[in-house]
């Protein structure tokens, strides 16, 4: 991919010709930021972090992931989300087992009271999704997913 980069015999355009509302990137981190300024707002009032909350819910969907694999799909370094596992497993919301086939591996699963836990919050991580798409129709919001996962592929370092 870095290789890529600089293939282009066209000149880079300057993020002052782009513009930051017209630069992806800027619009993405900026979109994030405020989203999960305000989910932990409200998980801090609770003894939560948005790693923790997002690895529940990561759970929920993809049970028994490895630390790598879960770290990948938590968007979090594997250091910050050890230690967000390490409370979270002192809670008795998770548990670690070995991958049968692989006594090397440790799997990690979302036990049942880590599934009420992830419950309780759902409701307010879904209105605050909901309210990312206030006056957004439903065609631009599947248009709009369908290009973030085309985005995803394309920038992606894992199969997963």
């Amino acid at each position: 991919m870095a290789d890529d980069l600089h293939s282009d015999p066209k000149p880079a355009e300057s993020l002052g010709e782009i513009g930051l509302f017209h630069f992806a990137p800027y619009l993405m981190n900026r979109i994030m930021g405020r989203y999960n300024a305000d989910v932990q707002t409200s998980l801090k009032q609770q003894g939560l972090t948005t790693v923790k909350v997002r690895t529940l819910g990561v759970l929920t969907v993809v049970p028994g992931l490895t630390i790598k694999e879960l770290a990948v799909y938590a968007v979090t370094e594997q250091s910050t989300l050890s230690r967000a596992l390490e409370s979270l497993e002192a809670a008795g919301f998770v548990r670690r087992q070995e991958r049968e086939g692989d006594r090397r591996l440790r799997e990690i699963h979302l036990t049942e009271a880590g599934r009420q836990e992830f419950e309780k919050h759902w409701q307010l991580l879904y209105a605050r999704y909901q309210t990312m798409f206030d006056d957004v129709g439903e065609d631009e919001r599947a248009q709009f997913v369908a290009t973030l996962q085309k985005v995803l592929k394309n920038t992606r370092l894992h199969d997963f």
